[in-house]
């Protein structure tokens, strides 16, 4: 995934940890993401990961607030959907 314009991603890591965030650049070892915020926690009715860059958060997720960030050994970038983003820009803790 080269350099291209801005794009909404979840971005998952080697040490467990599931972001969704804005990037400019996916490729290289190291991934900036804008606004990114970290899923510390998602419901079974998720259906994990990719669920999250589907659909969006759930009621009973925990999502954190947003920092700009750079992630390190990415295991894995998925494109997040219209609606997936609008559920993650309305999305408060809880």
């Amino acid at each position: 995934m080269a350099k291209s314009k801005e794009r909404a991603v979840l971005v998952t890591t080697e040490f467990r940890g599931v972001f969704f965030g804005y990037a400019s650049d996916t490729s290289g070892d190291v991934v900036k993401l804008r606004a990114g915020r970290n899923v510390v926690y998602w419901p079974t009715e998720q259906r994990g990961f990719v669920g999250l860059a589907s659909r969006g958060p759930l009621k009973g997720a925990r999502v954190g607030p947003a920092a700009d960030m750079e992630l390190r050994k990415v295991t894995a970038i998925v494109e997040v959907t219209d609606e997936a983003v609008k559920r993650f820009e309305e999305f408060p803790w809880s």
